[in-house]
Order: C-alpha cells, then sequence, then structure tokens
C-alpha cells in the first residue's frame, strides 16, 4: 500500500532514536498517544477515501464462487487469484489477452415459473417466481490472463525508518511468552494471531512489518480468552489497527491514511473508536512504554501483558 503524510491540527514529536541528544519541547508519551488518537478520528470522520472507494468498487466486480466452482479453478489453474468473467474485466479497464484459455465453471440458469391465474389472484405478489433450471458452462479469466488498467490497491500501510525499535519490540513480544514465527503461507495476510502465537508474513518493508506486529500483538493483548467473545471482529480489528497507527506514528513513522482505511474495511468509524479509546490509549501506552526502554534492560523490565488486560 502507498501512503501520503496526514496533516492534523496537532503536530506530534516522535520519540528520538537517540536520547542523549536534547529535544526541545518533546512530547510524553501520553501527550503523543492522545494526539495520535486524535488524528485517528479526525480520518475516521472524514470517510473512505478515493482510494479506498476506488478499492471496494472493483472488488465488488469479483464474485463470490461455489465450493464446487473454488475446486474447478483450482484444478484448471491453481495459481489463480483474482477471477471474474470477460465483461467484468472490460469493465476493469482489462483486456484478456488474444490466445487465453478460458476457467470453465458452472453458472445458474434461472427461469420463471408462472402460477396458474386461480392461484395468482390469490397473492399477486408470487405470480412470477425465479426458480432454478439447471447450469451452464461459462468461462472466467484470472488476472494474470489480463492487460490493462491497474486495479486500484490499498496503499502502503506505514513507511519510514524503524531503526531499533524493531528489535525492541521483538524482545518486548517474547517477554510476553508470544511465540513469533515468519511464515509465506499466512499470504496474503500480512499476520495472525493464534493466541500466544503470532505469524509475520516475510518481505514486507521494514515499518510495514513493524505495523504488522503492533497489530497482532494488540491481538494477543487485548483479545484473547473472555474478551474475544465479549467484542465483535469490527471492534477487535478497530482497536488493534488504531494501537498500530497510534504507535507508529508516535515514533515517527509515515502513516497516511492506510490505518483508518483498514478500520473502514471492517466497518468500523470514529464513533466505535471513540467507545475502545480508554483500551486504546492504554495499550498504545503499554507498548510505547516497552520501546523506549533501552536494549539490554528491555527483557527484564518490559510490561507484562496483564497491565493492558
Amino acid at each position: 500500500m502507498n501512503t501520503a503524510a496526514i496533516t492534523t491540527a496537532s503536530t506530534v514529536t516522535p520519540f528520538t532514536q537517540n536520547l542523549k541528544q536534547p529535544q526541545p519541547k518533546q512530547q510524553t508519551a501520553k501527550e503523543a498517544v492522545a494526539a495520535n488518537v486524535l488524528a485517528l478520528i479526525e480520518q475516521l470522520e472524514q470517510g473512505h477515501s478515493d482510494g479506498l472507494t476506488a478499492y471496494l468498487t472493483a472488488m465488488g466486480r469479483f464474485h463470490n464462487y461455489s465450493f464446487g466452482n473454488i475446486l474447478e479453478i483450482a484444478r484448471q489453474k491453481p495459481d489463480a487469484t483474482r477471477v471474474t468473467g470477460l465483461y467484468a474485466w472490460n469493465q476493469l479497464g482489462r483486456k484478456v489477452r488474444k490466445g487465453e484459455r478460458g476457467i470453465r465453471i458452472l453458472a445458474p440458469v434461472i427461469g420463471v415459473r408462472r402460477k396458474k391465474d386461480a392461484e395468482a389472484e390469490k397473492d399477486i405478489r408470487t405470480q412470477n417466481q425465479a426458480v432454478l433450471v439447471g447450469f451452464r458452462s461459462a468461462y472466467v479469466f484470472d488476472v494474470s490472463q489480463t492487460e490493462g488498467k491497474e486495479l486500484p490497491a490499498l496503499s502502503e500501510r506505514v513507511t519510514g525508518t524503524v531503526g531499533e525499535y524493531r528489535e525492541r519490540l521483538i524482545d518486548f513480544i517474547i517477554a510476553q511468552d508470544i511465540q513469533l514465527e515468519f511464515k509465506e503461507s499466512i499470504a496474503p495476510a500480512l499476520g495472525m494471531s493464534y493466541g500466544g502465537r503470532i505469524a509475520i508474513l516475510p518481505g514486507q518493508g521494514e515499518a510495514e512489518e513493524f505495523s504488522t506486529l503492533v497489530h497482532e500483538l494488540s491481538h494477543e493483548m487485548l483479545h484473547k480468552a473472555e474478551r474475544h467473545t465479549a467484542t465483535t471482529k469490527t471492534v477487535r480489528e478497530t482497536e488493534a489497527e488504531a494501537i498500530a497507527f497510534v504507535v507508529g506514528k508516535t515514533i515517527g513513522l509515515t502513516t497516511g491514511r492506510a490505518s483508518a482505511d483498514y478500520i473502514h474495511l471492517y466497518h468500523g468509524n470514529a464513533a466505535l473508536l471513540t467507545e475502545s479509546l480508554e483500551v486504546i490509549q492504554k495499550t498504545s501506552a503499554v507498548i510505547l512504554s516497552a520501546l523506549e526502554i533501552k536494549a539490554d534492560t528491555a527483557l527484564s523490565d518490559a510490561p507484562r501483558l496483564a497491565e493492558a488486560s
């Protein structure tokens, strides 16, 4: 995803990498967290970004296929990622390349069952009923078989230089008895939280990986055991991404509207974030306090998960 820096009424001074150099008027962690939460609320109140709107419009043209058709697609083109019909590709500004072989699937044939006049008069709403008549062969094509206009994509989640904060964050994760692994098999997800174990997709940029680590760590800290059953997926994803935004922006990363777009994808909004304000601020502060600790004491002095729960 590509990001662009956001502009807010509050100017946030990031933590300095070199603590020996004096930084005038540097914000405390608490002040930085509060300012960055407000920045994210402002973004959410502005609604969908143009990039997210374009992305959602494009994704709406890709159908959800039946289990049988998914098997057919996998059998005929195992590396397929996004498939749709010829007309839909044209609507997206792409053309199927000459000579490409379509992927055969079964499409439903819908007919109309007409009721007898005597029956229809009893209830006019049921005069004509749509019924499944059968199936016919139809052909779809994968994006790799097409060329033309680039598909809209969400921007890069975050950019910037992480420096020693990456190691401090990993030290903190390990100190919480959370296993950390890097697995390509979780793609297209950037990260996964399993309860005591975090998996990260390798190959991400350093800032994007840092943000993903904070996001998944937030799930581990907040959304396991009893709190998982007491919250919805929308709430959980809003909280985790808000914490990733706050922590990343506080250490000086460029976040753009990526976090706001992510939250909107899960149907979150400013009101929902405000309801979770206390837990977001508290958890962000715990993680940031661990990042402030010098590397040689990170393991011994890192706050425990219980302080954030």
